[in-house]
């Protein structure tokens, strides 16, 4: 294809890309590259130019709003079988100047199990979370949690919930900050990858993006395929 070098997939997609004005391999590469090695969008414009493909800005953050988030739900529900031990906690993402919180989840291996951008944290907001956690994962043995009024009002809820479906065991809740060290870690990712992607204009365009940085984390992780390579693991959840 002249003028598009080194951009080849092989595997097939399902998401449309009718109306597009750029190969859909294309697509794919900018996004992936964006969420994997957090550049702005003016970097990834200058990387796609020294590739033959002139596209602006904009152009590309459209790209990773709109398929982003529907990859990290694919991402979401192909992903290995996790431990029953788990740990979640929250961060703080600025959004438009506004302070907006990512929920993040995993095992006690560090293995992703769930993450979820909300404009609240709150008990709405957790017991929304770990509703999300259950249905891809199934029940756990027991979370790790820190001492969130919230997040342990979230749980409650749930165990509620399971006792009235009638499931004989609650889900042992533990208390201990210093034990959520692990899930800690994913925080800190997050924040390298978006310190230089200068800030989000948007709710939409920053729970997309930050999708799209967890199941690049994923990939990274080996939750999915091994021994093939990041970028056409990442098509083939579009597939």
């Amino acid at each position: 294809m002249n003028g598009y070098r080194n951009f080849e997939v092989e595997s097939p997609l399902m998401i449309s890309f009718k109306g597009a004005q750029y190969p859909k391999d294309v697509i794919l590469f900018a996004v992936f590259f964006y969420v994997r090695y957090g550049v702005s969008y003016r970097d990834l414009k200058e990387i796609m130019h020294e590739r033959g493909v002139s596209v602006d800005h904009t152009t590309l953050n459209r790209w990773v709003t709109r398929y982003a988030g529907v990859i990290a739900e694919t991402a979401r529900r192909r992903k290995g079988p996790c431990d029953r031990s788990w740990r979640m906690d929250e961060t703080y993402i600025k959004v438009k100047g506004t302070w907006v919180y990512l929920y993040q989840a995993v095992d006690k291996h560090g293995k992703t199990l769930d993450f979820m951008l909300s404009q609240r944290r709150n008990k709405p907001a957790a017991t929304k979370f770990f509703a999300r956690m259950l249905e891809i994962n199934g029940l756990p043995r027991k979370i790790f949690i820190d001492k969130s009024g919230a997040n342990t009002a979230g749980i409650k809820t749930k165990n509620r919930m399971l006792k009235g479906f009638g499931c004989p065991l609650p889900i042992e809740m533990v208390r201990r900050k210093h034990l959520n060290n692990i899930v800690e870690q994913d925080h800190r990712i997050i924040k390298r990858r978006t310190r230089p992607m200068l800030g989000f204009k948007s709710f939409e365009s920053a729970s997309a993006t930050l999708s799209g940085i967890e199941v690049a984390h994923m990939i990274r992780e080996g939750q999915f395929t091994s021994g093939i390579c990041p970028l056409l693991q990442f098509t083939e959840l579009a597939a």
